[in-house]
């Protein structure tokens, strides 16, 4: 693996993690607790950019490498992105039923809940869940983990591994499945597209798509998807 990848990775760990050692000093002070999540948000945000920044100038001299000749047209970059919305919209549909018929899982991802809580309280935090957070991950998870992988053995192979590493990271164990299935439609069209852009324009439109029902109307939303369900196993 190149070492500027290995560093996009620590980069990547580090806006994770520097959350907790940050809580953890902010503690020692006598601070209210909207003074506390502030501060704690503010360092998040600005990890989270700044990761973004560092990540995309390690991977500024890409740029002037030699294009794959089956890279994907502009015009079919715009239909693969459409296209790999469609299909993580889709199997998130389909891992839900699963999820619901064979696990008794029905209630909504509490990492998706906990996030839109945040969101609500910060508008600023949509700006990482629509797009900083999207873009990070396709690189790290797509470009870096996948890419390396299917370098080196097949796509269902390296589809597995980095599938399971992008659902375990998420830390929503119920439903690891939604977040395996949407790991491995990105891994789909970036293959198929030869292109990074196209998983992170997906992904980047499935999160904004999120964001928008849970902001709006986030009841009315679940109860059609609960109804949709319904119909399709069966009531």
């Amino acid at each position: 693996m190149l070492k500027r990848y290995i560093g996009i990775i620590l980069i990547y760990v580090f806006a994770q993690l520097s959350i907790f050692p940050v809580a953890r000093w902010l503690n020692r002070f006598d601070l209210s607790p909207n003074e506390f999540n502030n501060i704690l948000l503010g360092w998040q945000i600005t990890g989270f950019i700044l990761a973004l920044i560092f990540t995309l100038l390690l991977l500024r001299k890409e740029k002037d490498l030699p294009r794959d000749p089956e890279q994907a047209s502009p015009v079919m970059t715009v239909v693969w992105s459409i296209l790999g919305l469609a299909m993580a919209l889709f199997g998130q549909f389909i891992a839900n039923i699963i999820q619901i018929t064979l696990f008794g899982v029905d209630q909504q991802s509490q990492n998706t809940v906990e996030i839109m809580e945040v969101a609500r309280a910060f508008p600023l935090f949509i700006l990482i869940i629509a797009v900083v957070g999207p873009v990070l991950e396709e690189i790290i998870f797509r470009k870096i983990i996948f890419g390396e992988l299917y370098k080196r053995s097949n796509f269902w192979i390296a589809g597995v591994i980095s599938g399971l590493i992008f659902a375990v990271i998420h830390n929503d164990f119920t439903h690891l499945l939604v977040y395996f299935v949407m790991s491995f439609v990105f891994a789909f069209v970036y293959v198929q597209s030869k292109r990074i852009i196209v998983p992170i324009a997906a992904h980047v439109l499935m999160n904004t798509f999120v964001v928008i029902v849970q902001l709006f109307n986030p009841v009315e939303m679940e109860q059609i998807i609960e109804q949709v369900q319904m119909i399709v196993i069966g009531g």
